[in-house]
């Protein structure tokens, strides 16, 4: 009895993220709106997608394109996206405690995520490189699918800039704390040098003041 090929067994360039903590029912929802896309429509729709899942799935189709240029020297612009699916990985139990001493289990779902990358037929690249000409030569400009590679190497850049600003910004962060930990400690240590250096006066008036009470006993004697 045939089951079709198996997961594991599909064509193409694949990339994985594991572990994700979310359920699989919300990245499939994701998925869905892929597949089956050319790589830089996908792109586009997950920059746009408002579900927090679409950050990762997007990680994970960069990863797949990544590793189809690099190991299996395929364009980007040839790519699609052939396959995705979600499979359920281990769930987290955790407990909540409510009313008269009870508890409610609270389960935290994980998630595999599956991209699978693959080439299109030159038929398909035919017809897709003929809807950008069509599409050029109606709008006047470029095609429409290098803006969406436009807007999305811009987003990109702008994500890497907000990182190098946020990494500055914690190194000045930490600089700043280090010097003034150094301007408490060198105030510390002039405290410190001011006590030692006014203990001898103070010694010194205790001897005064037992020589005072020496004096007087001796003259008590005489007396």
């Amino acid at each position: 009895m045939a089951f079709g090929v198996k997961t594991n067994e599909r064509e193409g360039v694949r990339s994985q993220v594991r572990y994700v903590r979310v359920s699989a029912y919300k990245a499939r929802e994701v998925l869905d709106l892929i597949r089956g896309l050319p790589v830089a429509r996908a792109l586009e729709v997950l920059e746009l997608a408002e579900r927090d899942v679409a950050r990762t799935v997007l990680k994970g189709l960069e990863s797949a394109i990544a590793n189809a240029e690099h190991n299996n020297s395929i364009p980007a612009d040839e790519l699609f996206v052939s396959s995705c699916y979600a499979d359920e990985g281990p769930t987290l139990k955790r407990w909540r405690p409510r009313a008269r001493g009870r508890a409610t289990r609270i389960r935290k779902r994980t998630c595999h995520i599956t991209i699978i990358v693959g080439r299109l037929s030159a038929d398909e690249l035919d017809a897709l490189r003929a809807r950008e000409a069509s599409g050029a030569r109606a709008g006047g400009g470029a095609t429409a699918a290098e803006a969406r590679r436009r807007r999305v190497a811009r987003s990109r850049q702008a994500k890497a800039e907000r990182r190098a600003e946020e990494h500055d910004h914690d190194h000045d962060h930490d600089h700043e704390d280090a010097e003034a930990d150094e301007v408490v400690m060198a105030e510390a240590d002039l405290e410190v040098q001011a006590d030692d250096e006014a203990e001898p006066v103070a010694e010194a008036d205790d001897d005064d003041g037992d020589d005072e009470a020496e004096a007087d006993e001796a003259e008590g004697k005489d007396d």
